[in-house]
């Protein structure tokens, strides 16, 4: 599983803001992936909003205005299943190089919690609901706002 040594991270982000841009493909795992994210949120007490989108490919352009806006992190929350064409990897490229561009262009941390998986099933077992084995909205958020402090103390 790709969770092993993963680092426990607390987190405190009173203060700070952290929006949430979710798509809404696969909905029972992206309602397990948004519940994660806003639990992680409330339980490091950071402001938060949720933004939702159509698919994976959006993800990028809100996560950009919502940097350029000002937002302390951005999260970004979606699901590409493998299937029989290469539009698999076009959308995972361009999502994974568009989200590193907005977090170095802007200097904001952007989660990334985009299950890249070739089975809806893989998708469940990381999506914090009950029998999941990771929650990876909740890791996004925390280790978004981590990096955001981080960030401070460099200034």
């Amino acid at each position: 599983m790709s969770g092993d040594g993963a680092p426990a991270i607390e987190v405190d982000g009173r203060g700070m803001t952290v929006e949430i841009v979710a798509s809404q493909w696969h909905t029972d795992v992206m309602d397990g992936l948004v519940s994660g994210a806003v639990e992680a949120a409330k339980k490091a007490h950071a402001g938060y909003r949720v933004t939702r989108v159509a698919g994976a490919f959006e993800l990028t352009v809100v996560a950009e205005k919502l940097a350029r806006q000002g937002a302390d992190a951005v999260v970004a929350l979606g699901v590409v299943v493998q299937g029989e064409t290469p539009h698999f990897e076009y959308v995972c490229r361009s999502v994974t190089d568009g989200l590193t561009e907005v977090a170095r262009q802007h200097l904001v941390p952007v989660g990334f919690g985009v299950l890249t998986v070739d089975t809806v099933e893989q998708a469940l077992a990381r999506a914090g609901l009950e029998g999941s084995v990771e929650d990876k909205g909740a890791e996004s958020v925390e280790a978004a706002l981590s990096t955001a402090l981080t960030l401070r103390t460099l200034a």
